[in-house]
């Protein structure tokens, strides 16, 4: 099965393209933090410079395993469902689903490697940037030398190899599950998500205005919470669809489409909630601290600087992740549809409704995501705020949601319309045909 897989990374490079700009993001940067380690154990680092960057490195490398795990499995998901009678068709001719399994880790491994050897150079340009961010700032000495060594190397790849080797197996066990039932676990993992998310906001109102530690449980909290959200994306979006009523050919086509894929979808709706919510708390509590601070007329601690560059560093890490994993997974999705698309077309349907119904898709999930992306948001938001400020919500939150929801809108709508537009430049009858 491995001569086999190495056979279909060679002979179909284009199918294996969106796992490898996952992984080869992923992979730079783990190993851009990575290489803050290497920086810290070097010979003559002051134990304030060392703690900065260790701190930094742990911290975002952890989101960074966490995002490297989510991207690659949103997109084999895809790609291995998409899959689904190629492999039906090994099942036929022998194969059992061991070896199917083992096919498909094998070529996610292959491409994983591929992925973290081309990252190598962009990560290593990557940390030396991060470097001089931290020294310009007075967060690290300046007498401070880089340093690329095997901490990066080993995080880099080993980390995206075993996330693309977790992720594959996960997808062939979707697709295997594709119709029964759900288990149990996932549902349990959701409410204890929400319970301690739930609960980590609610201690914010026991902590004091000045301490040190105030962002960190409603943060976690809002992350938990939208966590918990993410996992019952399918449940959500179905409750949605039951009280939505769109007019028109278009809006109702669009419904009844997002109601039997809707744990098709799942995989775009979570990153949606969790990029809502991961951006508009951190950075809606970052502006408040950043106009506390300013306003008392404080000069802000080494502490704080480095905190406030973890969010904004994580921040810009999920965005791009998302962006990624959304661009991927909706354009695999949307060009998947072409044979429906060809359908459609030959039943009736005119271009123009076809991109309506699409665009529409689009737009509920948009809005389903960023609702509940906003709600989990929200919840650790208002109490950092009543602590921090004496105010229930913050006049930077609306600018803040504004330009998160923007952004959402513009990589999905955006993304499914250019797709599907590409899409129906095949004839119908063409269309049918390769689908068939």
């Amino acid at each position: 099965m491995f001569v086999l897989a190495m056979r279909s990374v060679r002979r179909r490079p284009g199918r294996f393209l969106a796992t490898l700009l996952s992984a080869f993001l992923g992979a730079a940067v783990v190993m851009t933090f990575g290489s803050l380690h290497d920086t810290a154990a070097g010979s003559g680092v002051d134990s304030v410079s060392a703690e900065t960057l260790t701190t930094a490195a742990s911290v975002v490398g952890g989101y960074g395993t966490l995002l490297v795990f989510f991207a690659v499995a949103s997109t084999l998901t895809v790609t291995v469902r998409q899959r689904a009678p190629e492999l039906e068709v090994l099942r036929c001719a022998g194969a059992t689903p061991g070896q199917i399994g083992r096919m498909v880790v094998s070529e996610a491994v292959a491409v994983a490697l591929v992925g973290a050897g081309a990252a190598v150079g962009p990560a290593m340009l990557g940390g030396r940037l991060l470097l001089d961010v931290f020294q310009d700032t007075g967060q690290v000495a300046g007498s401070v030398g880089y340093s690329f060594g095997p901490v990066a190397l080993l995080t880099g790849v080993g980390i995206t190899v075993v996330a693309a080797a977790g992720a594959a197996l996960l997808a062939v066990r979707r697709v295997a599950r594709a119709g029964r039932p759900r288990g149990r676990a996932r549902g349990f993992l959701a409410n204890a998500a929400l319970v301690t998310g739930a609960v980590s906001v609610t201690s914010t109102f026991a902590m004091d205005a000045t301490d040190a530690a105030l962002m960190a449980a409603p943060a976690y909290g809002a992350i938990l919470l939208s966590v918990g959200f993410a996992l019952r994306a399918p449940r959500l979006l179905e409750g949605v669809l039951d009280r939505l009523d769109l007019s028109g050919a278009s809006g109702w086509l669009a419904v009844r489409n997002l109601r039997e894929r809707a744990a098709h979808l799942a995989g775009i709706l979570m990153s949606l909630i969790l990029f809502t919510a991961v951006a508009a708390a951190t950075l809606t509590m970052q502006a408040v601290e950043s106009d506390a601070v300013a306003a008392s007329g404080l000069v802000r601690s080494v502490d704080a600087k480095n905190l406030q560059t973890l969010n904004f560093t994580v921040v810009g890490i999920i965005v791009v992740f998302v962006c990624v994993m959304l661009v991927n997974s909706l354009y695999a999705a949307t060009a998947y549809r072409r044979g429906e698309f060809g359908r459609q077309r030959l039943a009736g349907a005119t271009p123009g409704q076809v991109l309506g119904t699409v665009g529409t898709e689009a737009l509920v999930l948009t809005v389903t995501g960023v609702f509940f992306g906003t709600v989990a948001a929200l919840a650790g938001i208002v109490p950092f705020t009543v602590v921090r400020g004496d105010a229930v919500l913050p006049g930077q939150a609306f600018g803040v949601w504004l330009v998160v929801g923007s952004v959402a809108l513009v990589v999905v709508v955006g993304t499914s319309l250019a797709t599907a537009r590409r899409v129906l430049r095949a004839p119908a009858t063409e269309a049918v045909g390769l689908a068939a």
